[in-house]
């Protein structure tokens, strides 16, 4: 099968690997119709995040078709059943699982990371192994699109996650910083839960009038910015900073901008050994610092009802279509933000 794979920091190219096959009961075979390119998959491509084999395929969100399942299915699913999943898996029976903490599943593995051989293959290929398959995948809903699947499996459902850990409320004001795809998503649930203001801080102006489009005030990433904010509030400070960025300057200027009393919800995977500021910085300013993976497997089952429903168009955010064939290609349009770039996906249809 071809499947787009990491060869070394600054490329990722199509290859030709063995079909993944059943090893264990609760395993099923998925036949990929669409695959998602993730801010998260450019950590390892850009050599932020080290350790990952080569040949490893790449990514962790897709929709497609179960086309072979374990001995130990008894969830009604079905060989030719369309489905989705989040991007880890999770065995539904835990703990973490029990109180809806899914991507801390104490059997759960990240799609698209193998160090020194051990891991799980990812999602941008033909066909995709997913283990603890029972509990990870979910149907496709009759009317929902590829399009709107994918991003429930992982960009939707985490921009959501990140508003309800900032505590959005009605009549808030809240700043949102770093407008890809998840951070606009990130705004589109903060004014749906009823946000009075939604302040959008990026570098790229494109982004930016897409924020506006939403509803958001759009923000350059610089001082300019920053004093908007503090004169939008009476000099305190946002109510909350969405932090998707995953920079020291985009967690400095967080604090920056956060009134006394706000909490810090941060999606941006920070690289860096240290925090932009200092405890005594936290301590001193009361806020609250709220981080950690989306649990993507609770959060699209709690979504996709609405998405069905219309009350959120999620096909939009979706700029770029590639074939697998033009794999290289496609990570370097999209970790350029080359031909205005937002979100990418492989069609294998």
């Amino acid at each position: 099968m071809k499947a787009a794979c990491f060869e070394s920091v600054g490329r990722v190219v199509c290859q030709q690997k063995l079909e993944p096959v059943i090893s264990k009961p609760r395993d099923a075979i998925v036949k990929v119709s669409m695959a998602g390119l993730c801010g998260s998959d450019l950590h390892p491509f850009f050599g932020r995040e080290a350790g990952l084999d080569c040949g490893t395929v790449m990514g962790h969100e897709m929709v497609g078709e179960v086309v072979e399942l374990g001995s130990a299915f008894d969830n009604g699913m079905e060989i030719g059943d369309r489905v989705f999943a989040p991007f880890s898996t999770h065995c539904g029976a835990c703990f973490y699982c029990g109180i809806g903490l899914t991507s801390r599943c104490t059997e759960g593995d990240l799609f698209g990371w193998v160090q020194e051989g051990v891991g799980l293959a990812g999602c941008q290929s033909e066909y995709v192994r997913v283990p603890i398959a029972d509990s990870t995948l979910l149907k496709v809903p009759e009317g929902l699109s590829d399009e709107s699947a994918l991003l429930l499996g992982d960009n939707f459902s985490t921009g959501y996650f990140c508003a309800e850990m900032a505590e959005v409320k009605p009549g808030g004001t809240y700043l949102v910083i770093g407008c890809g795809t998840v951070g606009l998503l990130a705004i589109l649930s903060a004014i749906d839960m009823g946000a009075k203001q939604v302040f959008a801080m990026d570098p790229v102006g494109e982004r930016r009038v897409i924020a506006e489009s939403l509803g958001a005030i759009p923000l350059e990433s610089n001082e300019g910015g920053r004093e908007s904010v503090l004169s939008a509030t009476a000099g305190r400070g946002a109510d909350a900073v969405m932090e998707l960025v995953g920079l020291p300057e985009a967690q400095k200027m967080a604090f920056d901008c956060l009134r006394p009393g706000g909490i810090m919800s941060v999606i941006g995977c920070h690289c860096t050994p240290n925090f932009s500021f200092s405890p005594v910085d936290a301590y001193d300013k009361n806020i609250t610092y709220r981080s950690g993976r989306c649990p993507a497997g609770h959060y699209m089952r709690f979504l996709v009802d609405r998405v069905v429903r219309g009350d959120f168009d999620l096909p939009r955010f979706i700029s770029h279509q590639f074939s697998i064939d033009e794999a290289e290609r496609a990570y370097q349009v999209f970790s350029t933000r080359a031909e205005g770039c937002l979100k990418a996906v492989f069609n294998f249809g």
